[in-house]
């Protein structure tokens, strides 16, 4: 373990050996670090806190603080965060509230740009970029492989589906469905991720029925409702590949407490 003389750490917390921490790091007594994981100076670690390998902390993030929410009374909730982060320099992760399950998380292989805000009860999934100054309310649902654009801001409850993807600036106070990209203040669709989907390998089938699926929400005057049956019609003529895809986009669809936008 490779610990700078300057840096506070609680005798109760539990850091593997491997882990190091830079100058004037700060961590508490409930906080558990996993193997290889490294905190750049000034890197504070609070509450009840768990974090998992191979995690690269810049300098001044500051993670694991109460949640900014009127009604938490010091409750011991959780911050758990996976393996193989990035996380820029000024960032800020919260922990959970009781009133929503009392934990916030951050899968893993995310790249979490500087100055971004996790809110309490957010859960981010896995393979995400989030850009600089982005801006997460409360209770977000962030799907895998999303893109968050610099200075994006998003409303508390809102959710985000895998492979969606945001421009700069983008106000979200809607939920955005999986494979679409948004832009604007606030939000419009603006299309599929086609290009983010083809580096991840999706084939051409997939490509082409997730965009006829998007067409169908927001391109040939139909409600919601007949838009679902549309994918429904869609799944049930698709190659295999693409029929899971679809169902992805259908699922979202039936849980969008918010409405998505449009």
């Amino acid at each position: 373990m490779t610990i700078h003389p300057s840096a506070i750490i609680d005798p109760k917390a539990e850091l593997d050996s491997t882990v190091e921490v830079g100058p004037y790091c700060v961590i508490g007594p409930h906080v558990k670090i996993g193997a290889g994981t490294r905190l750049g100076p000034h890197t504070i670690v609070s509450g009840h806190t768990t974090i998992g390998k191979d995690n690269v902390f810049h300098g001044s993030a500051t993670i694991g603080g109460d949640p900014q929410d009127k009604k938490y009374k010091g409750e011991p909730t959780e911050l758990v965060i996976g393996d193989r982060n990035t996380v820029r320099e000024y960032c800020t992760f919260n922990t959970g509230t009781v009133q929503d399950g009392g934990k916030t998380t951050v899968a893993n292989d995310n790249w979490i740009m500087a100055y971004v805000h996790i809110a309490h009860d957010c859960h981010i999934g896995s393979n995400t970029i989030i850009a600089n100054s982005v801006q997460l309310a409360g209770h977000v649902h962030i799907e895998d492989w999303v893109i968050l654009g610099g200075m994006s801001g998003v409303h508390q409850f809102i959710r985000v589906g895998a492979h969606a993807m945001t421009a700069f600036q983008t106000k979200l106070t809607q939920d955005v469905p999986p494979f679409v990209m948004a832009a604007g203040y606030p939000a419009t669709p603006a299309g599929i991720n086609a290009e983010g989907l083809k580096r991840r390998g999706f084939s051409a089938d997939a490509i082409l029925n997730i965009k006829r699926a998007y067409k169908a929400i927001y391109r040939q005057g139909l409600g919601l409702a007949e838009a679902k049956e549309a994918i429904d019609t869609l799944q049930a003529q698709a190659p295999e590949d693409a029929k899971t895809h679809l169902a992805t986009m259908r699922a979202f669809l039936d849980q969008a407490t918010r409405g998505i936008i449009r």
